[in-house]
């Protein structure tokens, strides 16, 4: 019988309303959602002919560059339009799950709202470097940021406002451009170190949520060897001490009777025949609750991958047991397959990047094969230091083998071992 088992979200679960406002979702969330309130409410009183500041997202500087009027309705709706549209994809961009596994084509979005940003508002793209600093790769996010200080100087030089073109005029060119790209810097370096450190925190919790977990299944897998040590003890100790006492008097017994039946003593050896009788019922009681004893002392593994799965937020650990197959396992049997299965989810947690994480458990005659499959990035060489060939040495021991049997995408790693390996204890 298999049993399906889900570990549960963190999200999902009731916290303190404080614990949610030092999330990093929510504050990103409340920067944009702010910063897009306070650009909708210039381009609404633009749209409204008052005076003012004119908006300055490239659409309108551009239409004024046109020679344009920064209160015409066309420019302004079209900037309306694509602020809320940007402010809806950050708020989308910025959910918490997303802090810990980002989506697919994370880079193509954040391009595309880049380009919004500098389409609606210059504001926003501090928040879009943010992001990039928090679900991109360290490269690639100081990439984009060296990208969006270009892009920031491009449009400084070539379209400048009103008042960036007096202050170039007042300063100069080439002091007003070296006086914007130590701002822009300043600016953006600010964003990428805020969405790298965060990023740094989640990947850290992360990694003490696994450990944990670990832990906790370590401990669980503890228990059941005490457990199953103490009743092997008590087997032990009921088969030698008693065992050997009633064999002995069953021993005696047949004496006895031999020695009478050959004084005719037919009385008395009727009488020692159901001594002997009782002895041989009571040691074969005492085998019985032996064998019964030994056959309850296996250790049960699901709990342990069931602690290992509910500790863990993300990625998401999903468990396929076959109950047969888990239960009633010999202690080094038990602690290698734990031992495998922790260091392939640990490897997915920080290196994979991935969103689930599967673990199916079967029986296949004598042997049992454990599959850890994950969705994550996978890749096409694998080193040392991914802890394949730790792995491979724990099931050889077991008469078996670790092989990963996909590499890309995502990893499938697949773990066969003997479900009584040879030179264990009967």
């Amino acid at each position: 019988m298999s049993a399906a088992v889900s570990s549960p979200s963190a999200a999902g679960a009731p916290r303190p309303w404080i614990d949610r406002l030092v999330e990093p979702s929510f504050a990103l969330r409340g920067a944009a959602l702010a910063l897009s309130l306070l650009e909708l409410r210039a381009a609404l009183a633009a749209l409204a002919g008052q005076a003012g500041e004119p908006y300055n997202g490239l659409i309108m500087q551009l239409w004024l560059s046109a020679g344009g009027d920064p209160t015409d309705r066309g420019p302004l709706l079209l900037t309306i339009s694509l602020l809320l549209f940007t402010a809806w994809s950050l708020w989308r961009l910025a959910q918490p799950q997303h802090i810990d596994q980002p989506p697919p084509r994370t880079l193509h979005w954040l391009l595309g709202l880049d380009l919004l940003a500098f389409l609606v508002t210059p504001s926003l793209a501090f928040i879009v470097t943010v992001l990039a600093g928090l679900l991109l790769r360290p490269r690639w996010a100081l990439g984009f940021a060296a990208l969006q200080v270009a892009v920031a100087l491009a449009l400084y030089a070539l379209l400048p406002t009103e008042a960036q073109a007096a202050e170039q005029a007042t300063r100069g060119w080439l002091g007003a451009l070296l006086t914007e790209g130590l701002t822009m810097l300043a600016l953006y370096g600010l964003g990428f170190g805020l969405g790298r450190l965060t990023a740094v925190q989640a990947e850290r919790r992360r990694w003490l949520q696994a450990m944990l977990a670990e832990r906790r299944s370590n401990e669980q897998l503890h228990d059941e060897q005490l457990r199953y040590g103490e009743r092997l003890e008590i087997a032990r100790e009921l088969h030698d001490l008693m065992g050997h006492h009633l064999a002995a008097l069953n021993l005696q017994l047949q004496l006895g009777q031999a020695l009478l039946e050959r004084d005719q003593g037919a009385q008395a050896g009727a009488q020692l025949v159901k001594a002997r009788q009782v002895a041989e019922t009571l040691l074969a009681d005492v085998r019985q609750a032996v064998s019964a004893q030994r056959a309850q002392g296996g250790i049960d593994l699901s709990r342990a991958l069931r602690l290992l799965a509910a500790g863990i937020d993300s990625p998401l650990i999903t468990l396929g047991l076959d109950e047969g197959a888990a239960h009633n396992l010999p202690p080094r049997t038990a602690h290698a397959l734990l031992r495998c299965i922790q260091e392939a989810v640990t490897n997915t947690v920080r290196h994979a990047r991935a969103r689930h994480v599967h673990i199916h458990l079967q029986a296949e005659g004598r042997e049992l094969v454990v599959q850890v499959e994950d969705d994550g990035e996978g890749a096409p060489k694998l080193s040392a230091g991914n802890g394949l060939t730790g792995m491979n040495e724990r099931m050889q021991e077991l008469g078996g083998r670790a092989q990963v049997l996909r590499r890309t995408p995502g990893f499938l790693i697949e773990f066969r071992c003997l479900r009584e390996p040879e030179g264990s204890p009967p």
